[in-house]
């Protein structure tokens, strides 16, 4: 359990079984975004406190990278500083909102969103960007404590660049190069997968 003083963004569980648990992707996204990303019921609470209370879901910018017909993935090294993550595929990138993000323009999850995808990747031409999906896991104790906001992005060029130093591997792959490494992907992007058929149709 982290013990930094991070701050990160968290709504309520009782907010969200309000609106409907689920487990898996929700595509009902109209339901569920003008609840979640609605002020008064954000919260700003210690990371190392929320991570082990299923009272709250941390809020999670997930970004799918599309090309074409094909899906951005990338694999992190042993010195990622998200140990349950480490060699795991994933097909998403994103992280926590913090307080950090608060204030400006923009709402603060949409300036943490934005901050997220710009730490962990340089994008070519962006043709367009649309949240899909809402994605639930309380199947296991890293699950019961986020929760998902599954944004689609479409590139015009399949020239993503990984700025982290713990990506070993990336790049772009078919539906079908990826359906032999679904074993080896995180949970997330094993149910994001599972739903890519109607992921790319959100774009």
């Amino acid at each position: 359990m982290r013990d930094d003083g991070e701050e990160v963004l968290v709504v309520p569980r009782s907010v969200v079984e309000s609106i409907g648990m689920f487990n898996g992707l929700e595509f009902g996204v109209d339901r569920y975004l003008p609840v979640l990303m609605d002020p008064s019921n954000h919260r700003f609470l210690p990371r190392g406190r929320v991570e082990g209370d299923p009272a709250w879901k941390q809020l999670i910018p997930y970004f799918v990278i599309l090309c074409g017909d094909k899906v951005w993935f990338y694999v992190r090294s042993g010195r990622s500083g998200e140990g349950r993550l480490v060699a795991r595929l994933s097909i998403g990138v994103g992280g926590h909102i913090n307080r950090g993000d608060a204030g400006g323009a923009a709402s603060v999850y949409e300036a943490g969103a934005r901050r997220e995808l710009e730490e962990e990747v340089r994008l070519p031409q962006v043709l367009g960007q649309r949240v899909g999906a809402i994605l639930n896991d309380d199947s296991n104790p890293v699950g019961q404590v986020h929760l998902g906001v599954v944004h689609v992005v479409r590139v015009a060029v399949p020239e993503v660049v990984a700025l982290e130093d713990t990506v070993t591997e990336s790049g772009f792959a078919s539906e079908p190069e990826l359906g032999r490494r679904v074993q080896e992907m995180e949970t997330w992007s094993q149910m994001c997968f599972r739903n890519l058929g109607r992921l790319t149709k959100v774009l």
